[in-house]
């Protein structure tokens, strides 16, 4: 079964996401906008979007592409690919769009969608990518505090101190 079966129309391309911010603004609603690699989903992440999509009417999920996540963390990951980890996500209750990014950072899609809430983690204070055209545009920066002891890097650790690192 393909990922667009599972969640028709919540998986767009930046330009359909563009024309749906308008759509929303237009009704009055506020767009929350975070985003990552979200790379073998974990309660953190689930916690970590529950809480982005509290902070206003819809949460859109920019993750990075599958070429993107290699640059950014180098050739072995992601280990999840790009459509499993839109679909994992859209699984989500308060997740109500995802879009793929290729680029290094999600700069091009925040200018484009200007969300009215960008959120981070904690761990981004100081250097949130998009925080300085979000703000001018009257939005405003959030940052989530990080479950403890939850990372993808974390579980990939623990993976290979159980079955090796042959």
């Amino acid at each position: 079964m393909e990922m667009t079966t599972l969640h028709p129309g919540r998986l767009l391309t930046l330009g359909e996401m563009v024309a749906e911010r308008a759509r929303l603004k237009a009704a009055g609603k506020r767009l929350v906008f975070t985003n990552g690699c979200f790379d073998i989903l974990h309660t953190g992440h689930a916690t970590y979007l529950a809480w982005a999509r509290e902070q206003g009417d819809a949460l859109v999920v920019a993750i990075n592409s599958d070429a993107s996540v290699r640059r950014n963390k180098g050739p072995r990951r992601p280990i999840v690919g790009e459509a499993d980890r839109a679909a994992l996500l859209l699984a989500l209750r308060c997740v109500d769009y995802v879009i793929v990014f290729d680029e290094e950072t999600p700069l091009e899609a925040i200018t484009a969608l200007l969300p009215d809430v960008l959120v981070k983690g904690r761990d981004w204070a100081g250097r949130v990518v998009g925080s300085d055209v979000v703000e001018a545009a009257g939005g405003e920066v959030r940052l989530a505090d990080l479950v403890a002891g939850r990372s993808t890097t974390g579980i990939i650790e623990r993976v290979l101190d159980v079955y090796g690192r042959g």
